[in-house]
């Protein structure tokens, strides 16, 4: 499957392997946080996605270990209509402490999910499915 990438600037490229089906994205841009602020970190890239997928973005696992940074909208979604030149990909992140991002540094990931298929939705009195006894109902503490 190929994908249209525009960078903007000189955000270091994608790298795809094969170790994993997450990319990592980098910040397009550097960023500085004071703890307690919310900022939208540009990562550089506009992404024309294949019909019938969405981007999920979500943080790398060292993103909050090296920066104390949260993603805000968790998980990220960006569907295929989000496509134009001007539609720059964004991380929005809470800062718990003063960080600073540099750009290029590794912060997100993302990969494709097929979009969810049209479906119906039929209005019943009672499910035919058995109960678990609700939320909470597994027993286990």
């Amino acid at each position: 499957m190929k994908i249209e990438i525009l960078y903007h600037g000189d955000v270091e490229k994608i790298v795809v392997w094969d170790k994993g089906d997450w990319l990592d994205l980098r910040a397009g841009e550097r960023v500085e946080f004071k703890a307690g602020e919310h900022k939208l970190i540009s990562l550089g890239i506009s992404v024309k996605l294949p019909v019938g997928y969405e981007a999920h973005i979500a943080p790398r696992s060292s993103t909050f270990k090296k920066w104390g940074l949260l993603q805000t909208n968790s998980p990220g979604i960006i569907d295929e209509s989000y496509a134009g030149q001007e539609d720059i990909w964004f991380f929005s992140a809470y800062a718990t402490k003063d960080t600073v991002v540099e750009k290029n540094d590794r912060i997100c990931q993302f990969r494709l999910v097929e979009k969810m298929p049209t479906i119906e939705i039929c209005q019943v009195e009672c499910l035919s499915g058995p109960s678990r006894g609700g939320y909470g109902s597994s027993g286990a503490c």
